[in-house]
């Protein structure tokens, strides 16, 4: 007997909002140190593309992630010497790094175009708890991404929050300056935020073409980085707060498809994630200034050693 409608949904809204947190936690690791990364559509895009050639090439889709980890990191640390370094507008950087990132995994993908996947991450089953009625089938059997995304969401809240480490990256995302007369170095601090949220959006990427689609195709994070951008304020910079606004969007992605037999016309059906994000947006602004919404003080702020 099938799954009912329910279930299904909710299955497949957690696996459609799994790079979604993935993309977003790394996002609030950078912005909790004042980076303000809008290049997360151009790491995840590479993540995806390295993730793929890399498990094509070794038969490895464990090899494919940590190759899109890697990829990712790689490519934010362009950023981090743009912003941190050179102390380049951020936002600027960020465009460019998204418009780079996008076209470089076209360019790198055009051979994988079509090509079967021959590694893929198949979905685990949780022991006993996989059988249990209607929750089985909805949290117990899923990709190691999923729970990959879980714990990392877990260990982030707890880190942020709750060690001398977390300590040191709010305190340098809220007051660099008071932050380094503490001796916090906080270049150091920052370019390892930033390489953790790349390595985190190539992460999400690779579950794009190795568990959720399993395969490339050009434009296959479709949009999905920017979506991250509007997760990140939604999650009011908190990682537990990411679990609730990433699985919604997955549930709105997914219900694309779900209304697709009532005639709705499938161009307005497509617009649906993105008309979310920007009620995100504009709901967010409604509720007042940045600093009402826990945003970092510092954030998109560039700061030179010694400055005060």
């Amino acid at each position: 007997m099938s799954d009912p409608i329910v279930v299904t949904v909710l299955d497949r809204a957690l696996a459609a909002g799994t790079p979604l947190l993935l993309g977003t936690l790394g996002e609030i690791v950078a912005e909790r140190s004042g980076i303000l990364n809008l290049g997360v559509e151009g790491m995840m895009s590479v993540g995806a593309v390295t993730g793929f050639m890399t498990a094509v090439a070794t038969g490895s889709p464990w090899l494919g992630l940590a190759a899109a980890v890697a990829a990712g990191a790689a490519v934010s640390l362009v950023h981090a010497f743009a912003s941190i370094t050179l102390r380049a507008n951020q936002v600027v950087s960020g465009l460019a790094l998204a418009m780079l990132g996008v076209g470089l995994a076209g360019l790198l993908g055009k051979p994988y175009i079509g090509v079967a996947a021959t590694a893929k991450m198949t979905a685990v089953r949780v022991p006993w708890l996989a059988d249990l009625p209607w929750v089985g089938r909805i949290l117990f059997v899923k990709d190691p991404f999923f729970y990959l995304a879980l714990a990392i969401g877990v260990l982030l809240w707890f880190l942020l929050a709750h060690t001398r480490w977390g300590v040191r990256v709010r305190s340098v995302g809220e007051n660099p300056a008071a932050a380094e007369v503490q001796g916090v170095d906080v270049a150091g601090v920052r370019y390892l935020c930033t390489a953790i949220g790349g390595g985190l959006a190539g992460m999400a990427g690779a579950h794009l073409s190795l568990a959720y689609s399993n395969s490339w195709s050009e434009g296959l994070t479709g949009g999905r980085g920017w979506i991250v951008i509007a997760l990140t304020i939604f999650a009011l910079w908190n990682p537990l707060r990411a679990f609730l606004g990433a699985f919604l969007f997955g549930g709105v992605f997914v219900l694309q498809y779900v209304l697709q037999p009532l005639g709705i016309p499938p161009n307005l059906l497509g617009a649906l994630p993105y008309a979310a994000t920007l009620l995100v947006l504009v709901l967010g602004g409604l509720r007042g200034d940045l600093r009402h919404l826990a945003s970092p003080e510092a954030l998109g702020e560039s700061f030179a050693r010694g400055e005060k």
